[in-house]
């Protein structure tokens, strides 16, 4: 049943969307080439399937409060079952795809594998010091993962992923141990977050990551060449 209600869409250069029901966003986004699809990561709640975060291609002109998101980071596919059009939008860009016919679609899934999302970590945490070095944490993509983080450091477009040692986390706040030296940060306002390297302390100021997901994943390098598994992974 979920295959015949399941519609693909494709750009003409061997790259295709699938949209099947989902109970919880009324869809499920799958993304490929159409013998190797993964899973569109799901929005957050009150965003329909059709939505995806895709902090690489901002768009200025989007509702940058809607129930508390930025909807300048997402873009959408846009399809019309009756009219069997379908739209991928990448920030202010739109590309158009073909409709797929269902019999063309039922022998592309019935042979397709079906893999989840790409991604292996997402941001956590961004600082900078005075000089203009960010030290990027990241945890894990997946929610059995999320304990998992990685620490990243060095000037805009050059971060470098540190060889982590040990991750201390209380009440008082973090501690991510690397071979290089140790990053702390701290709750309370009151008090900098930390960068100690050879007992030489470094204060961080904190640059928040939700307003700054197109620094963090088009000009910090950590990202670059990632597949975040989006229909905008080739655009």
């Amino acid at each position: 049943m979920v295959l015949e209600k399941t519609h693909a869409c494709s750009d003409g250069k061997g790259h295709y969307v699938l949209v099947r029901p989902d109970e919880t966003h009324s869809v499920q986004l799958s993304y490929g080439d159409g013998q190797r699809f993964v899973q569109v990561a799901p929005p957050p709640w009150g965003l329909t399937g059709y939505d995806f975060l895709e902090p690489r291609f901002y768009n200025k002109t989007m509702n940058h409060s809607f129930r508390g998101l930025d909807m300048g980071l997402y873009s959408e596919v846009k399809l019309d079952e009756e009219k069997k059009t379908c739209v991928v939008r990448c920030g202010e860009r739109t590309i158009p795809f073909s409709w797929v016919d269902a019999e063309q679609t039922e022998a592309m899934l019935t042979k397709a594998t079906f893999e989840p999302n790409p991604q292996k970590y997402v941001p956590y945490a961004l600082l900078r010091d005075q000089k203009g070095r960010y030290y990027l944490v990241e945890r894990g993509f997946k929610k059995e993962e999320e304990r998992n983080f990685r620490v990243s450091i060095g000037p805009k477009g050059n971060l470098q992923v540190q060889k982590m040692k040990d991750v201390v986390s209380d009440s008082e706040g973090e501690i991510f141990s690397t071979k290089r030296g140790e990053l702390r940060l701290v709750v309370q306002k009151d008090q900098p977050s930390l960068w100690i390297e050879n007992k030489k302390r470094t204060e961080l100021r904190t640059v928040p990551v939700e307003e700054n997901l197109p620094l963090i994943y088009n000009e910090l390098g950590v990202y670059t060449g990632a597949r975040l598994g989006t229909p905008c992974d080739d655009q």
